[in-house]
């Protein structure tokens, strides 16, 4: 197939989504006929990705008999994204929706009583609200009524209020609403006086802030609880009700370094003027508080190390008294970068999960410290889990041929209590994933997987593709990869690797490319294809390289090093890192790793990729979000421009009112198209 594309925006109009819906009929079609065995199993394609259901967000009942949770999908016709609040009960059965079609609710949550499950959604075009819906059914209620929306909320444990956190209105707003004198709906310019002024997703920042308040669920009273020019996050309710644990970043100066702390303030006597209590400070950003059922500890997430080596720092458990805020940290030992701490019922361990060897098992370890259990591992992928009041786990669990569903941890193993998918991913022969060990150059373990096209012959060699990971601070791992299935579906064996910088390995191996980006990594990666060269797999001479983000910013490397890769896709890259300085939103990171860019100006120049563009020979497509504040368009319009002047052969492609990831459901299906035309273009013969 050969999609050639002469300008760089082209819109996508009424015959994608005509072809997305029947894409979505035919899915059904193909998963009845797999299920009664009457048609044979067919490759995964391109509009799959419209029939896929992502599950997420459990949470079980006060009684222990359902769990709550949210199934993501898109609508083809409206060319958005939907999520539903889904049950199940615990013991097994089919699940039930709660939510309707053609909405998106998120972040469910169960009534201290059991009788409500609530969710945040925003209905008839109004701002994000906490609904309450009778979990016996009917129609869901709006409990609040912010005028500037509702972001995220907590119930009390009696279940009269709820902790809500609430960003600060616009003055503007205000002031159009208000009837402010002519002019009052003119677009004002922005005036920056912050020294972290943008973000991907929102653009310019205002002194705008979120902070807590306290809604009454019988009066509709709302008070607030802090208040300051900082951003409060993660409420979470002592048993007692009668404080709150929170997340903030207090210093200072806020936007010049990562160092949240976990705070704790009154929810009897509200006062934003007030300072909240500092339960512990450490370096670096602490989050994701949660109680000890007596009310007694708090154990939490925290990176000692960030202020000193930013994302490389190794994130551990903790856990502090409420009355004298002395930490323990529980992990240390682990050299895993670990998440969602939770106390076990009788408050005697904290489980978290944590990433490892290309898998993310769920653990406990005593909250008096000791050796760590893993509760749930294998070749699989935890992904988020829900504690019972008796003790019973649900876990969110996803595996390379299965995307996440929801399972019952009981003594004989982990019992399957939803099956979003499995039905039609019945009817699709998917490739087989073989995980693979390889040495890098400098004898080094490097870890990975290979795809196999289906229908995979050991003595026939294929096109191959290197994709990159995220990050670089992120891995590979068990979850279900539909961009490695796809592009294997299509006849590619595909290379996914996990170079140092990867998590899951330790911190010796993710600061393995502290100051060096692509010297090490670019070395780690190629040892994989040449490891897919050494099995049989891969054709030499057919070898396509590519990622999005920092699997971008890995591509740019491969190509200004080796000519050996006869075709090149580069998604959000960095190219020139002294021009993202003030650009993108990472200016903490940046310092800290490469030093301020006026002292350490060499070592900006000699990481940068765009400063070796003369050597690239390999056809490259660049592609980007408009409006990607992460890793800014103009590094690869920069790419572009220079190789379009070298007279080589490349691509540019922007996506209108996109950030760092492509959500637009019609975007994300021209991204595929477009990077397997050009694979093709280049790779097939």
């Amino acid at each position: 197939m050969k999609f050639e594309v002469r300008v760089a925006r082209q819109e996508i109009g009424g015959s994608l989504l005509q072809f997305a819906a029947i894409a979505l009929a035919t899915s059904f079609v193909f998963a009845v006929f797999a299920g009664s065995g009457s048609a044979a199993p067919r490759r995964l394609g391109i509009d799959d990705y419209l029939a896929l259901e992502s599950v997420g967000a459990p949470l079980i009942s006060p009684d222990g008999e359902w769990v709550a949770y949210t199934v993501g999908s898109i609508d083809a016709e409206k060319n958005e994204r939907e999520s539903a609040v889904w049950k199940v009960a615990r013991a097994g059965g089919d699940p039930l929706r709660m939510t309707g079609e053609g909405s998106y609710a998120s972040a469910p949550r169960w009534s201290p009583d059991g009788k409500y499950l609530s969710f945040l959604a925003a209905r008839g075009g109004a701002a994000t609200q906490v609904w309450a819906l009778n979990r016996l059914g009917g129609e869901a209620q709006p409990l609040t009524a912010v005028e500037q929306g509702v972001e995220a909320y907590e119930w009390a444990p009696a279940g009269d209020r709820l902790v809500l956190v609430i960003k600060d209105p616009d003055p503007a707003e205000v002031a159009s609403e208000k009837g402010a004198g002519k002019g009052a709906d003119t677009p004002k310019p922005w005036v920056i006086d912050r020294l972290l002024f943008k973000t991907d997703g929102v653009g310019y920042l205002d002194r705008r802030r979120t902070h807590l308040y306290v809604f009454e669920t019988a009066s509709n009273k709302l008070t607030q609880l802090t208040g300051g020019d900082f951003d409060d996050s993660e409420p979470a309710w002592a048993p007692d009700g009668r404080s709150l644990a929170f997340v903030s970043n207090r210093s200072d100066n806020p936007d010049a370094n990562y160092d949240t702390d976990i705070w704790l303030t009154s929810a009897d006597e509200p006062d934003p003027k007030k300072s909240p209590r500092r339960l512990a400070h450490s370096p670096g950003p602490d989050r994701s508080p949660s109680w000890s059922p007596d009310g007694s500890q708090i154990t939490y997430v925290v990176a000692p190390n960030m202020e000193e080596f930013s994302w490389y720092a190794m994130e551990q458990i903790a856990v502090a008294s409420v009355k004298d805020g002395e930490p323990m940290i529980l992990t240390e030992s682990l050299d895993r970068r670990v998440g969602q701490p939770r106390f076990s019922i009788d408050g005697k361990s904290i489980y978290f999960i944590f990433d490892d060897q290309r898998s993310v098992p769920l653990a406990r370890v005593p909250v008096t410290g000791g050796a760590i259990e893993r509760v749930l591992s294998g070749q699989r992928c935890v992904d988020g889990y829900a504690i019972a009041a008796g003790g019973e786990i649900v876990a969110l669990v996803s595996e390379s041929d299965t995307p996440g569903n929801l399972f019952a941890l009981e003594a004989g193993g982990p019992r399957k209590l939803t099956r979003h998918n499995d039905a039609f991913l019945a009817g699709i022969e998917l490739a087989e994933v073989e995980s693979v060990s390889f040495a890098s150059p400098d004898g080094t373990e490097i870890q990975g997987f290979i795809y196999k096209p289906p229908g995979f012959r050991a003595r026939k060699r294929y096109p191959t593709l290197l994709l990159g990971h995220g990050g670089p601070w992120a891995q590979f791992d068990y979850r279900f990869n539909f961009d490695a299935q796809f592009f294997a579906a299509h006849g590619y064996v595909v290379v996914l690797t996990n170079p140092r910088g990867s998590t899951g390995r330790g911190k010796a191996f993710r600061m393995g490319i502290w100051q060096t980006w692509g010297v090490k990594d670019t070395q780690d990666a190629i040892a994989g294809v040449d490891h897919a060269i050494e099995l049989g797999y891969a054709d030499p001479d057919r070898l396509g390289v590519g990622g999005w983000s920092y699997g971008g910013i890995l591509t740019n490397y491969v190509i200004t090093q080796t000519d050996r890769f006869k075709a090149a896709v580069s998604g959000a890259a960095d190219a020139l890192f002294l021009s993202n300085y003030g650009q993108d939103l990472w200016h903490r990171w940046w310092e800290r790793e490469f030093g301020l860019p006026w002292e350490s100006r060499a070592l900006w120049e000699e990481r940068s990729m765009y400063n070796q563009v003369q050597k690239i020979v390999t056809p490259t497509l660049f592609m980007g979000g408009e409006k990607d504040w992460n890793v800014p368009i103009s590094n690869s319009e920069l790419m572009y421009l220079s190789m379009k002047r070298l007279g080589r052969e490349t691509l540019l492609v922007v996506y209108p009112d996109q950030g760092h990831g492509i959500d637009l459901p019609s975007f994300r299906i021209d991204v595929w198209k477009r990077q397997l035309a050009w694979y093709d273009q280049y790779l097939s013969k």
